[in-house]
């Protein structure tokens, strides 16, 4: 090998052992914490690794401790608010605890996409998993790598070897309709979310049971796909009924769409038609009125999500602990009496 072509390539653990003087088996077990080993050759081959810079393959550190310090992800490819603040509180609760995050996205909720994504990552050794994702049908092969895997789910799905982590989507739903209900709205209209979801179908039930006990009347579902311009297309609709006066929209971005429909027909928030999302993301103080809307700790979740794996990494027998974190209702300008 010529020295161009040497200094092309990342040193290795033979390069280290040269600089030492010492052999490439000494080097590893310096590597790996190994008790016999001179403190003076342990110092010589340390300073090696910082005069090369050199950083230790991750297959072979994986082969030797049987850890690789990694846990997976997986995620629907979206630009979502939600979903990215969740991936940054797992990644940053993950890297507390000395572990790396493997993030595999999906660009569907088919069962076969779900499959590959967690394949890609137990192919990769991660020693857990996170589902970020709804899991519409759960296949064999899905509960085999869930059963093979540690895995903690974070939006109401479950396998029967998983342990969830999830907001009470029931009771964000709850708590938005109480909020419409108790400023004089004689009924609530509501914008789910897709169908496909659990958490939609979980605030549709909250939304319905609320109405129920109330004797209110329960007013047609009108159906979004999460995204702003789903919220605008049934902000046109409900802005052009004379007797909407309050709706709770399941995310805070498609209530954003709403809010601008409504603003387009002449129908004033809150003044004719009060609106309440859920999300609470860093833009919904900025709307305009200010947005009233149920806030989820994402943060929080993908931290405690995390802390649920890791202990469910450290003793596999442990029996799992579902936790369930508790919405709150954030009161701001685009709610008022009727």
């Amino acid at each position: 090998m010529d020295g161009a072509e040497a200094s092309a390539r990342p040193p290795g653990m033979a390069d280290v052992a040269r600089a030492a003087g010492v052999s490439a088996q000494t080097v590893s077990r310096v590597l790996s914490g190994h008790r016999n080993v001179r403190e003076e050759t342990r110092a010589r081959v340390l300073d090696a690794v910082d005069r090369l810079a050199y950083r230790k393959n991750s297959a072979a550190q994986i082969l030797s401790s049987g850890r690789s310090r990694t846990i997976g992800l997986v995620t629907l490819q979206t630009a979502y608010y939600s979903r990215q603040t969740l991936t940054s509180g797992i990644e940053s609760a993950a890297r507390a605890s000395g572990y790396s995050v493997s993030v595999a996205s999906t660009d569907s909720l088919d069962t076969s996409a779900v499959e590959g994504a967690l394949t890609r990552l137990a192919d990769q050794g991660v020693e857990g998993v996170v589902l970020a994702i709804p899991l519409i049908h759960v296949s064999p092969r899905i509960e085999q790598l869930t059963g093979m895997l540690p895995t903690v789910t974070v939006d109401g799905s479950r396998t029967p070897m998983s342990e969830v982590v999830a907001v009470d989507q029931s009771q964000a739903a709850r708590l938005a309709t109480r909020h419409l209900l108790d400023l004089g709205h004689e009924t609530v209209w509501h914008v789910s979310g897709p169908g496909e979801w659990h958490d939609a179908a979980s605030r549709l039930k909250g939304w319905r049971e609320t109405l129920t006990a109330e004797g209110r009347t329960v007013p047609p579902v009108l159906e979004g796909d999460w995204s702003p311009s789903s919220g605008y297309r049934n902000g046109l609709i409900l802005g052009r009924i004379p007797d909407v006066t309050a709706v709770f929209v399941a995310s805070d971005e498609m209530a954003f769409g709403v809010v601008r429909a409504l603003h387009e027909l002449g129908r004033r928030v809150p003044d004719e038609i009060s609106v309440v999302g859920v999300d609470d993301i860093a833009l919904a103080e900025y709307c305009s009125p200010s947005l009233t809307t149920v806030a989820q700790p994402f943060e929080q979740m993908g931290a405690l999500a995390v802390g649920h794996l890791l202990r469910h990494i450290d003793d596999p027998e442990a029996a799992p602990e579902p936790a369930s974190v508790e919405p709150v209702l954030i009161v701001r300008a685009s709610t008022a009496r009727r």
